[in-house]
């Protein structure tokens, strides 16, 4: 006997993740718990679809209601989503130090970027000792097309330009008030083994501190960084290679 119901079609499957993915970013870019309207204005969504899906993330921890009832906010299955994200990014500790290192040696604010489909998203950040800083905090989500991280990422994952050749070729990138206006950075890649790109180390701050000479001396602390990060990165993977055969 045939079903009443006729199973779903790939295109419609895709099409629901893709509603349901579209209401989970909207709580990237807020601080606050979410009403009902501001989802539906943000993803363009009918209310009855944004409540049917955030049943289902309810269900399962993604988010949660308010006591109210007026509002939404990211729960706890999201926070050991980041927790275990971070656990696989194995050169974490190692990471967080080598920035600790720079602020140390007197460098701007120094942070940790990696590519997150069409923007990049800053993993860690040290602050630098200087009472005037930029604005990137760790989690915050930047356009890859602009400064320099953003230049280092789109250069050693293959897109092409005059601009991002010469990142290439010179191992650094360097922008001034790309993303702010009143801001300059500093980037350089870090790899793994055969070459692939882990993500970018940037240093950054207020542009008036960025003279020719503190350039120079932040340029090379940052080579240096980067070399000792790279060497490591293809050691672990080395090893993990060599545990994995035994």
């Amino acid at each position: 006997m045939n079903s009443s119901k006729s199973p779903k079609t790939e295109p419609d499957r895709v099409a629901t993740l893709e509603r349901a993915l579209s209401i989970l970013s909207v709580f990237e870019s807020s601080d606050e718990p979410v009403t009902l309207a501001e989802i539906s204005k943000a993803t363009g969504l009918y209310k009855s679809t944004i409540l049917r899906l955030i049943a289902s993330f309810e269900d399962h921890g993604y988010l949660r209601r308010s006591n109210d009832g007026a509002s939404y906010s990211l729960g706890p299955t999201a926070f050991r989503l980041g927790v275990k994200y971070k656990q696989a990014f194995e050169l974490d500790e190692a990471i967080e130090s080598a920035l600790e290192e720079l602020v140390r040696k007197g460098t701007e604010s120094a942070s940790f970027h990696v590519l997150d489909r069409d923007h990049r998203l800053c993993i860690l950040r040290v602050d630098s000792n200087h009472p005037t800083l930029d604005r990137v905090a760790a989690g915050d989500r930047l356009p890859l097309e602009k400064g320099a991280a953003g230049k280092v990422l789109r250069a050693f994952s293959g897109v092409e330009g005059d601009e991002l050749q010469a990142v290439r070729e010179e191992g650094i990138a360097i922008s001034y008030g790309e993303v702010d206006p009143s801001c300059a950075a500093i980037s350089v890649p870090v790899f793994g083994l055969d070459h692939e790109l882990i993500g970018a180390l940037s240093v950054s701050g207020p542009k008036e501190r960025f003279t020719d000479e503190t350039v120079a001396s932040m340029s090379q602390l940052m080579f240096d960084t980067s070399r000792k990060l790279s060497n490591l990165a293809i050691a672990e993977s080395r090893m993990r290679r060599t545990s994995l055969r035994a």
